[in-house]
């Protein structure tokens, strides 16, 4: 086969692709979904589950290696003739033991957009062929609905007996091997006029055993509407004592014992197969199917209105387009369009990706078979980044919210509610502290201000959760009363409330204050790389100290815009977090540790179970200094104890220290050691120098990079388990976060080499992840950037990946260069010659001001980044102005907001 057929490629302007032979690969799945919550996995056999939560699932729950070795599949059987049985969907024991052999008489391809699914499938044997076409619709119905349009393609007519055929789990993932069978004994089987139901009596899972509300079934129908002619509901007489899902003795012997509706049958494992009535299929002739999963959770009747609603290929075709147009009126809200239309068209993909990680969570697709579904929080806040540049509205409730989940000693909670803003005390009294968590709100809360300018959110007012963990996870409050709820109250008994700029502050002072044997912040359970979780009593993050000190002096920054644009003089706290102001009182020496330590316990001690209630207010200014004051210092320490030389002379930062003392980088008996999450922070937070910055980049290429996994593995190989460090060590070096070349934080050492101005580095980053993920023959994934890339050049845990939010962010306000400055529109783009087109032009469709924008650099001279700057900006044709620093420019936000006669508003900006 030619290697451009070994390849999927894109066939539309929209995303769209197709891809040769798909089934030939056992670990490729899609996800099919709406924003309503159904959520689906499916492969090109169709194999996959159906589900909308841990305790719903419709179809059997599937793990990556369950897509080849599990039957329960969608399926659509034909009996040819009344001899031969063959699987539209691929799916039989003949065909796949055919696959490979000089038999094989089928050819397939997947044909994909956003978000539907099709297999086409050619069988030059019996000359027919099968499209079968998946998708979720794009409106409030937990359904999905399958296609089935079998052609045939000889010149002789056919007889065809049609059964789909569709297991039905119907209960929670937890039953999978927790009384499997037991559960069964609930389900209550009804055969209806287009399908089969099921309703389980109750949910036995850890909530225990409850009365069940949720309900199941297939139903289907064929193109005109005309209903089956009978149903098997029970799953072992379907496929026989002798048989198997992908050989079952009711399609294959064409029994005739099936069901009419109006049956109910009680105790035992489901299936929605539905039998057709016999047709003769002439040359050229077609005859099509539609089938609908349905999940249904609210007594809404939505299962006795399936069929009439969607089950007839009218039907399916209409909701299918408005399917289309739904995701694509979502997806152009930020379009990407330069010299290299294949990338553009890959940004669609990645695009999408947060929007599917707000869906999904971090579970329910074949890899990420972890957890109970929902997110971390970490999660909350950096999916956010992608909803501030692609769907800003709401994104201010939605960050009041989540800061409800910040403790008063600086954690947060880590079970994480399905509403808005809801966080669950711990159930198991398990204290976990990831020191990371401190930093995500104020980095996300800060491009929320500056898209905006809403600088009144910071004196926004919001609770504090209180459980049994205090301390840092280091003490039992044993006073807290879990009847009073999971808010903190003061000495009256009242919700406490505190700004969100006073949330901010507890979360970066008292980590200030908590640090390790080295003065750097402690490590606690683990940071971002969740695999360091072995150094809990001495480790310590110096990448992330890095980040906190920027954090901070970005803060101060955003407190001086607060007192000049606002007014705001003064800023109201409680009075407990004065004494984490040491200069506001009494300065602490930063040198040391046991002075740093004595101070946070102070604070610790200050409240207990509740808080006073009382506020105090303090100089913004003088909040501004100490702020600085901290920042400074920590900066100013990493560049002194932190920054190595090694033997052969290359220089970097040390990111940890172990569990022992140790620091975890530098020349080693075992081989160099260095991380690469160690570089990015410093780079990003301005805590290393430019020369600095230029001996990181040649270290990281000579350690780190390797072409072979598409770019910059997360460390060198520490040839050794690492029982003072973390689990990740004890994963195969090159998979995972132990060496892989983990997508997201080599995105983000791309986002701080551009921030920095080192773009043709940053630019290597994404290309080399880019050109890695879209070549199929090594990556074996659709388009989008997966979560990492092993050893063997293959990509995994596609889709739900923090590195899209961290890629679209990178794109949109760095390689275009279009950001806010509090609210006012910055034009600083990073751009190479080679990105622009044969006009020379690159654009970007963005949002911002609430205002969709179309962006155009004109770069007519063919100049490299740092050779061009804007010379001149066209609004709509007309010359606007705007200050200029450096090569970036600011546009104020009221000549943006001022232009309410026009959709989308046009800006030309000519480069010389």
């Amino acid at each position: 086969m030619a290697e451009e057929e070994m390849n999927w490629k894109f066939t539309g302007k929209n995303g769209e692709f197709r891809l040769e032979n798909a089934d030939n690969n056992n670990r490729l799945y899609f996800p099919l979904t709406n924003e309503a919550g159904m959520m689906s996995a499916i492969s090109p056999l169709l194999n996959g589950d159906i589900k909308t939560g841990q305790n719903t699932f419709a179809m059997e729950p599937v793990s990556i290696d369950n897509l080849h070795n599990n039957r329960s599949a969608r399926n659509f059987w034909l009996l040819i003739d009344d001899q031969t049985l063959w699987s539209a969907a691929g799916n039989s024991a003949k065909q796949i033991s055919q696959k490979y052999s000089e038999a094989e008489a089928e050819s397939t391809k997947v044909e994909a957009g956003f978000l539907w699914h099709k297999i086409i499938r050619i069988n030059q044997e019996y000359n027919l062929k099968s499209e079968i076409t998946n998708f979720v619709p794009a409106n409030n119905d937990k359904v999905e609905l399958m296609q089935v349009k079998i052609t045939n393609k000889g010149e002789q007519a056919r007889k065809i007996t049609p059964t789909a055929a569709i297991p039905i789990y119907g209960r929670s993932a937890d039953n999978l091997r927790d009384h499997r069978h037991v559960t069964s004994l609930l389900h209550r089987t009804k055969t209806i006029e287009n399908g089969v139901t099921v309703s389980p009596t109750l949910s036995f899972d850890e909530r225990g055993h409850k009365k069940n509300k949720a309900a199941y079934a297939v139903v289907g129908a064929d193109q005109s509407g005309k209903k089956p002619i009978g149903f098997y509901p029970v799953l072992e007489d379907f496929i026989g004592r002798g048989g198997f899902l992908d050989w079952p003795e009711a399609a294959a012997k064409k029994m005739d014992n099936y069901l009419e509706a109006g049956a109910e049958i009680d105790g035992y494992e489901s299936i929605g197969a539905l039998r057709f009535e016999d047709i003769n299929l002439e040359p050229g002739e077609e005859k099509t199917y539609v089938l609908a999963v349905v999940i249904e959770e609210e007594n809404d009747d939505l299962i006795a209105d399936a069929a009439k609603k969607y089950c007839s290929r009218e039907k399916f075709e209409n909701y299918l387009q408005e399917n289309k147009d739904f995701w694509k009126k979502k997806l152009d809200k930020l379009q990407f369009d330069s010299a290299d239309n294949k990338f553009d068209q890959w940004m669609r993909w990645v695009n999408l990706q947060p929007i599917l990680r707000r869906i999904y969570g971090c579970s329910f697709l074949p890899h990420h078979d972890y957890g109970r579904g929902g997110r971390g929080w970490r999660d909350l806040w950096q999916d956010c980044l992608a909803l501030l540049i692609m769907e800003p509205e709401g994104v201010r409730e939605t960050l009041l919210n989540n800061f409800a989940g910040v403790r008063i000693d600086g954690t947060n909670a880590t079970i994480i509610g399905s509403k808005p803003g809801e966080f669950i005390a711990d159930r198991n009294n398990i204290s976990r502290v990831w020191m990371d968590h401190g930093a995500w709100p104020f980095l996300t809360t800060k491009l929320y201000l500056d898209q905006s300018g809403d600088l009144d959110f910071l004196l926004e007012k919001q609770s504090y959760f209180k459980d049994s963990h205090t301390a840092f996870g280091n003490q039992i409050d044993d006073n807290w009363n879990r009847e009073d709820g999971n808010k903190l109250l003061d000495q009256e008994n009242n919700i406490y409330q505190g700004s969100i700029l006073e949330h901010l502050l507890v979360q970066h002072l008292t980590l200030f204050f908590n640090v390790g044997d080295n003065n750097n912040f402690r490590l606690e359970g683990a940071d971002w790389n969740d695999g360091l979780d072995m150094a809990e009593e001495n480790g310590e993050s110096v990448t992330f100290t890095a980040l906190y000190a920027s954090n901070l002096l970005e803060m101060a920054e955003i407190l001086e815009g607060l007192k000049s644009k606002n007014k705001v003089e003064t800023i109201e706290i409680a009075q407990e977090l004065k004494i984490l102001l040491d200069s506001l009182t009494e300065s602490v020496n930063y040198d040391s540790v046991a002075a740093k330590h004595e101070l946070l316990n102070k604070y610790f001690d200050s409240y207990q179970t509740k808080v006073s209630g009382t506020k105090i207010k303090v100089e913004a200014d003088s909040l501004i200094k100490d702020l600085k004051r901290k920042a400074d210092w920590i900066i100013k320490h990493l560049r002194k104890n932190e920054w190595l030389e090694n033997e052969e002379g290359y220089k970097w930062f040390n990111g940890y220290y172990d569990n022992d003392g140790q620091k975890l980088e530098g020349d080693h008996p075992l081989g160099v050691r260095m991380t690469l999450t160690g570089q990015v922070f410093p780079i990003m937070g301005n805590v290393a120098s430019d020369s600095q910055v230029e001996e990181i980049i040649k270290t990281a290429d000579n350690y780190l990079k390797d072409d072979q996994v598409g770019g910059y593995r997360l460390n060198t190989n520490f040839n050794e388990v690492l029982m003072n460090m973390g689990r990740a060590y004890g994963f195969a070096y090159g998979h995972k976060e132990n060496g892989a070349m983990f997508s997201h934080m080599a995105v983000m050492y791309s986002n701080a080499l551009y921030k920095r101005g080192y773009a043709e580095a940053g630019n290597e980053v994404i290309s080399s992840i880019y050109k890695q993920s879209i070549n199929y023959q090594e990556s074996k994934i659709y388009p989008g950037i997966p979560e990492y890339i092993n050893n063997r050049g293959e990509g995994l845990y596609h889709y739900l990946t923090g590195s899209a939010s961290w890629l679209l962010l990178t794109m949109v306000t760095q390689v275009y260069g279009v950001r806010g400055d509090l609210g006012d529109l910055v034009l600083d783009p990073k751009l190479m010659a080679e990105d622009f087109d044969q006009n020379s032009e690159a654009k970007i469709t963005t949002v911002f001001a609430d205002r969709d924008l179309e962006i155009s650099y004109h770069n007519p001279e063919a100049l490299n980044y740092k050779d061009y700057e804007i010379k001149e900006i066209l609004l709509d044709d007309q010359e606007i102005d705007f200050v200029k620093k450096d090569n970036s420019v600011m546009i104020k936000r009221n000549i943006l907001t001022d232009k309410t006669d026009v959709e989308k508003i046009k800006l030309d900006i000519k480069l010389k």
